[in-house]
């Protein structure tokens, strides 16, 4: 069996597809606490940014900096934390997460202790602005090919 074989992100997209192309695919993902989180996933199953080409290398991180500059126009986060941790799931993705000096994390990462309860109108709001997101983030894409 190979590693494909039981790769969630080979047989799955991984969020709400807001954008694909022949080399990755940009997923919004399911998170009521991080309204906007998204991902630029590898359509490819490859687990590391070195067994890509110096183009596709390129080709990724551009994307991810699309992405990056949809969020910051559409919610205006305080911070965005970008990941590339691929412990669990080892195949190329990068996490685009919004960050807000009131989420429940805030200043560490998500994935630490909660510092406090989110603010259900703020995350209300956020979610508001989401058809925004999707949008801004096809127009920046379409704009770097």
């Amino acid at each position: 069996m190979s590693a494909c074989d039981q790769c969630e992100l080979c047989h799955a997209d991984g969020g709400e597809v807001l954008f694909r192309n022949a080399d990755y695919r940009v997923v919004l993902v399911d998170d009521a606490g991080y309204p906007g989180f998204c991902r630029v996933i590898w359509n490819a199953h490859v687990g590391e940014m070195t067994s890509l080409a110096p183009t596709q290398r390129a080709v990724l991180m551009d994307a991810v900096w699309c992405v990056e500059s949809a969020l910051r126009e559409t919610l205006q986060p305080t911070k965005i934390n970008l990941a590339s941790l691929g412990n669990m799931t080892a195949h190329l993705h990068w996490h685009l997460i919004p960050r807000f000096s009131d989420d429940a994390h805030f200043p560490n990462p998500i994935w630490a202790q909660p510092q406090r309860e989110a603010s259900p109108a703020s995350l209300a709001s956020r979610k508001d602005l989401l058809p925004q997101l999707r949008q801004a983030v096809t127009r920046h894409l379409a704009a770097s090919h």
